[in-house]
């Protein structure tokens, strides 16, 4: 006797911050134009360095928030509830109760800004100075807090932190809510704020962060021969997760269908990929498992590769691995950088793009291509109609996850 039938589970709105513009719809523009969001900044201790920041971020949170409420929150908060509240509105009227209304965040950093500054008051000035919300603002749930707060979602609600993975497996953990009933609608994506001395000088100085003199837009580059680290980034990428018959039912605009989702772990080594790349292959695996789909029906892959020399070449191999070799692949970081605990869930929103757009974004920087395996990798943006697309997020300590999403068709 078969058990009850799946329920299905679509994207009826997204949200984008990032340091190309504000919604969806700024990052698809610049994704189309090769408009890279990068600059350089100064950081504490640190000196210059290149960076991906939100401009104007604190005065779009307060005009949406207020002052009062924007003041508690760190960053990373105003990062991932502007990203929630576009992706509600993207939605329109869903009439689903708050109660039933969850939430899923990917974050990793937390409140690192915050951290940094109660550090240094202790230090400078004693413990009398320390800020009396310092803590629930640097705590990793933090950003999440602040949204449910600021929206009133009352469903379930939880933060992944799954290093680079917590994005995506924040869109899994939201697909299993609504798939298992707990939820009608969840939002979910990452968000994630790391511009503190502490963590940048943390990634310098075990070599992932890129140290080119190139200027700032080409100092990523996801698969070209001379890349030499990431370039980190403040985002947020959060969609509207929804039941299908609800979303029919009520004449919603489906952007796609979230089918599938796969995670695995190398269990391995701290900060380096599996080099042959077989755990993330395991993870596009069981995406593409859970999609009730084979290799030959995704038509683009957004890739993880973050410009690191030895993550790119490990995820061309576990695309190789996957049967994935003839599929064509671009990973949008020189674009918006890498949003660390975000990353899965603004580059969701950009693999919306070639759904709503007809459009695969390109590899920008790619004036070298890395041929150690043989990838299509796109290097303009193409025009192309594509019925399933995966996005993979790969994090430290080994952590791979895969989100299959295909093109809806109302009945």
């Amino acid at each position: 006797m078969s058990g009850p039938e799946r329920r299905r589970v679509v994207i009826t709105g997204a949200g984008a911050v990032s340091a190309v513009g504000m919604g969806s719809e700024a990052l698809w523009d610049a994704l189309a134009e090769g408009r890279s969001g990068a600059s350089r900044v100064d950081l504490d201790g640190l000196g210059p360095l290149t960076a991906f920041v939100v401009e104007g971020l604190a005065e779009g949170a307060e005009e949406r928030f207020g002052r009062r409420d924007v003041r508690r929150m760190d960053r990373a908060g105003m990062l991932a509830s502007l990203a929630a509240a576009m992706a509600l509105e993207d939605a329109g009227a869903h009439g689903v109760p708050a109660e039933r209304l969850g939430l899923a965040l990917g974050c990793v950093h937390g409140g690192a800004a915050t951290s940094f500054d109660a550090h240094r008051a202790l230090i400078e000035r004693g413990a009398d100075r320390v800020g009396p919300l310092s803590v629930p603002l640097a705590l990793t749930n933090g950003a999440g807090a602040a949204t449910a707060r600021m929206l009133g979602l009352r469903g379930p609600s939880t933060v992944v932190t799954t290093a680079c993975a917590a994005g995506t497996d924040a869109v899994g953990a939201a697909l299993d809510m609504i798939r298992a009933g707990r939820a009608d609608a969840v939002l979910a994506g990452g968000a994630e704020a790391p511009m503190s001395p502490v963590v940048a000088a943390g990634y310098l100085k075990m070599g992932a962060l890129s140290r080119s003199e190139r200027p700032p837009a080409e100092a990523t580059r996801p698969f070209d021969r001379d890349r030499d680290g990431f370039v980190m980034g403040e985002a947020a990428g959060i969609v509207m997760l929804e039941e299908r018959e609800q979303a029919i039912a009520r004449g919603a605009r489906i952007l796609g269908e979230v089918a599938g989702y796969g995670a695995t772990c190398d269990a391995a080594h701290p900060t380096d990929p599996d080099p042959a790349g077989e755990g993330a292959a395991r993870a596009i695996a069981a995406a593409l498992r859970d999609a009730a789909l084979t290799t030959s029906d995704i038509g683009y892959v957004n890739a993880h590769a973050t410009s690191t020399t030895a993550g790119d070449i490990a995820e061309m191999r576990a695309l190789e691995a996957a049967g994935m070799g003839d599929v064509a692949v671009s990973s949008t970081k020189a674009l918006h950088g890498h949003g660390l605990g975000a990353a899965g869930g603004i580059e969701l929103v950009a693999l919306l793009m070639v759904f709503a757009r007809d459009l695969l974004p390109a590899n920008i920087n790619l004036d070298d291509p890395e041929d150690a395996v043989a990838l299509d990798l796109i290097d303009a943006p193409r025009a192309v109609r594509v019925d399933a697309a995966l996005s993979n997020s790969f994090g430290f300590g080994g952590h791979n996850s895969c989100i299959v999403v295909t093109r809806h068709a109302t009945p």
